[in-house]
């Protein structure tokens, strides 16, 4: 996954989002580093940290009773073993699940208290998680460290309203292709996002090429 940005070099202007105030090419811990530690766990994100990354790429749902918990997939069934989904459970049952490794799940908020120098790349994985996880960003004054970006352009949208035009975003699938198609000279209303999170091909084509990130910059 590769994140466009025009903070991509030292003489780059500043994009005006605190997000990506950075000198030189980000990298970013996809899941918190899952092929070096078990994915969205505390420690998959502490290596992550010890090896330097100062941004995690994660997703979240919310609990049956609000807790925003840092969880990518539909049901719990792969990571933990058990039946069900997130939001089928209070926090204080899922606290006491273990991944296969013998870790906790973890919510958004411990994550972001124990990082204080890592920026969080978020992907609101369910309807239900968008607001408590915009309550939260807010309550932690923590909106220039997050970037969130989702397939349903519906959940980002509602993130970016909660928090206001300091929140760095990325546009879903339909964005992405609109910039590309642009690329390519056809007149496409492409989104004013700050980012775009894209893969390098999609099915054999390739999506990062020099029309691209010249459509991405303009």
């Amino acid at each position: 996954m590769v994140l466009l940005s025009h903070r991509m070099t030292h003489s780059a202007p500043p994009t005006g989002f605190a997000f990506l105030d950075h000198p030189r090419p980000l990298a970013f811990a996809h899941r918190g580093g899952a092929l070096e530690a078990e994915e969205n766990t505390m420690p998959a994100f502490e290596n992550a940290a010890r090896l330097g990354y100062r941004y995690i790429e994660t997703d979240v749902q919310a609990s049956r009773d609000g807790v925003v918990v840092i969880f990518h997939d539909d049901t719990l069934e792969r990571l933990t073993g058990a039946p069900g989904r997130v939001a089928e459970h209070d926090w204080r049952e899922l606290a006491q699940l273990r991944t296969r490794d013998g870790a906790g799940l973890l919510r958004l908020d411990e994550a972001l208290e124990k990082f204080p120098d890592i920026r969080f790349n978020i992907e609101p994985k369910s309807d239900a998680s968008v607001e408590p996880l915009a309550e939260l960003i807010r309550r932690m004054g923590a909106v220039d460290r997050i970037c969130v970006g989702s397939f349903d352009q519906r959940r980002t949208d509602r993130v970016r309203t909660a928090l206001g035009p300091r929140l760095c975003w990325s546009p879903s699938f339909v964005g992405v292709a609109a910039v590309w198609l642009a690329g390519w000279g056809l007149p496409m209303p492409a989104p004013k996002a700050p980012a775009l999170q894209v893969p390098t091909t999609y099915h054999g084509i390739n999506v990062v090429t020099p029309r691209m990130i010249r459509a991405a910059h303009a």
